[in-house]
């Protein structure tokens, strides 16, 4: 079994309009940097949300982190702002140009929240299934074999007993790959 590693990026930053646009360029190149870029799409929009509510509701200051971390299958962006109350989702009028965000983030992520650290801020995040993914090159599978094309049988069974590789180019057949054909292959020649 392949496990994924935990990863993590911060960034501090001043929610400021400008700011929030390269905040949130950051987080797409930080996805994709990590192979998930079916991702990208629904991650940039949570966290322009969260940071337009920095922007838009918090009190003294719009100094906040956006916290991105991958780990098990799971990626979670959140937000540390300064201001302790926390937001709640409310129902916005048909017409209203605002008050859709949290909703939004609710109905696109598999879970989001908000918790209060005391006197010195809030903490609001969201989570995203994360695809598996490996520290392989898309084109080995864990036996070092092709995945595509006329070698994409990494190992199969020849019979009792006999585990082999893949497909030999020349004769079409299975090569050995261990025990008991590999064994009989390196002896015979």
């Amino acid at each position: 079994m392949i496990s994924q590693p935990h990863r993590q990026c911060t960034v501090e930053l001043q929610a400021l309009p400008s700011r929030i646009g390269q905040v949130r360029r950051i987080v797409l190149a930080q996805l994709r940097h990590w192979r998930l870029d079916a991702l990208t799409d629904q991650a940039a929009l949570g966290v322009t949300e969260l940071l337009t509510n920095v922007h838009r509701h918090a009190l003294p200051d719009k100094t906040c982190t956006v916290d991105i971390e991958l780990l098990l299958h799971r990626l979670t962006v959140s937000v540390h702002d300064h201001d302790p109350r926390l937001p709640r989702m409310g129902t916005a009028e048909s017409f209203a140009t605002c008050g859709r965000g949290l909703a939004m983030i609710a109905a696109m992520c598999d879970s989001w929240g908000a918790r209060a650290e005391g006197e010195v801020g809030k903490v609001v995040w969201f989570t995203l299934p994360a695809p598996a993914t490996t520290t392989l090159p898309p084109c080995l599978s864990v036996y070092g074999a092709a995945t595509t094309g006329p070698f994409a049988d990494p190992v199969g069974w020849a019979g009792p007993g006999e585990l082999v590789g893949p497909l030999d180019p020349l004769s079409g057949r299975p090569g050995p790959l261990y025990g008991p054909a590999a064994t009989r292959s390196a002896l015979i020649g």
